[in-house]
């Protein structure tokens, strides 16, 4: 884990930023804020004093050589596997995740940890660049503060609270700054660069719906090709059709711009469970902004990021929504991203 070249992050800095960050998912829990799925080192953002942010819209991050960090099935909490739904005790296994992330320098699925420490070779798991600059009690500690994050059982995790107060006693240099810790200028930021915005992303910044509901339709479900849906023999005779039904009531429904059944009819094609579809999140987070309801919009867009990590919509969408919500440079971010990945994507 490094900043610039040959920089790693100090061990009191990796422990500020959990710190920040269980924070940040406590705060989200007491009021009741959407809750964030597949969070990991690569989603922090710093502000220009250089301290960590969770970013409230999941922003993709990208290592070096271009792979994404994504929702990958090695890091998915066991239930998510199993009901689509995110919860509280996901949420923190993610954030057991990203303590992996944080004291290994690298993204390490669970498992493969998980029988490093029963082995108890936790040692093995610490990044070679923190070598003599921590200490084991407190290494130890942090592994077992993840373990108890990736519990098979969600029941048995704590809940962003107790992560609060077992984080607070292990923070170091407390009196230091972030940007002197992270070795950064303060207040050094860097320059805008000027997007080249496409047609959605213009319409995202106007906070045009119109143009995005003619986009979406336009657009069709050509991007749900090659999602996997797996599905039974039984779900296919039982529950096919009407699923199908549901998503075909909701697509009139979307054309004709009656947005409320439109909601109702993708809610139930969702809930139904015997497919996943990408298109369906974002057409019913477009609903959701036209019928003024910007908080559950940002969250089908982010649902839509997890099922299709690269899918330049997923982040218009969150755009989108954190325009609406005033949220201006997370909808920025959200933004440049969805341009980035748009013009990946045309290159192929």
């Amino acid at each position: 884990m490094e900043l610039g070249e040959n920089q790693p992050m100090k061990w009191a800095m990796r422990l500020r930023v959990a710190f920040y960050l269980a924070q940040a998912l406590d705060y989200c829990s007491s009021k009741g804020r959407a809750l964030y799925h597949d969070l990991n080192a690569y989603r922090v953002l710093f502000d220009q004093d250089g301290n960590p942010r969770l970013s409230c819209f999941g922003l993709m991050k990208n290592s070096r050589d271009g792979k994404s960090y994504s929702t990958n099935l090695a890091f998915t909490p066991p239930e998510y596997l199993k009901t689509g739904r995110v919860t509280p005790e996901s949420v923190v296994y993610s954030f057991g995740t990203m303590l992996l992330d944080l004291l290994s320098g690298k993204h390490i699925p669970p498992s493969h940890a998980l029988d490093l420490i029963r082995g108890k070779n936790f040692l093995m798991l610490m990044d070679s660049c923190l070598e003599g600059h921590f200490s084991n009690d407190d290494g130890s500690e942090l592994v077992r503060l993840a373990t108890r994050c990736l519990q098979y059982e969600a029941r048995e995790r704590p809940n962003a609270k107790s992560l609060v107060t077992s984080l607070m006693s292990l923070q170091k240099e407390t009196e230091v700054l972030s940007h002197v810790l992270l070795g950064i200028p303060h207040g050094t930021a860097t320059p805008p660069q000027p997007l080249l915005l496409t047609p959605m992303g213009e319409a995202c910044l106007r906070k045009d719906l119109t143009a995005l509901h003619e986009i979406l339709e336009k657009s069709g479900y050509k991007d749900d090709e090659g999602i996997a849906n797996e599905l039974s023999f039984q779900m296919w005779t039982n529950q096919m059709q009407e699923t199908l039904n549901s998503k075909k009531h909701g697509d009139a429904a979307f054309r004709a711009k009656d947005f409320i059944t439109a909601i109702d009819c993708y809610t139930q094609f969702i809930d139904g469970g015997t497919m996943v579809s990408p298109t369906v999140y974002a057409r019913r987070c477009l609903c959701y902004l036209m019928s003024d309801l910007p908080q559950e919009a940002l969250g089908d867009a982010m649902q839509a990021q997890v099922v299709f990590p690269e899918w330049p919509t997923a982040f218009y969408l969150q755009a989108a929504g954190l325009f609406v919500l005033g949220i201006e440079n997370d909808a920025q971010e959200a933004l440049k991203e969805a341009t980035k990945l748009e013009a990946k994507r045309n290159k192929n």
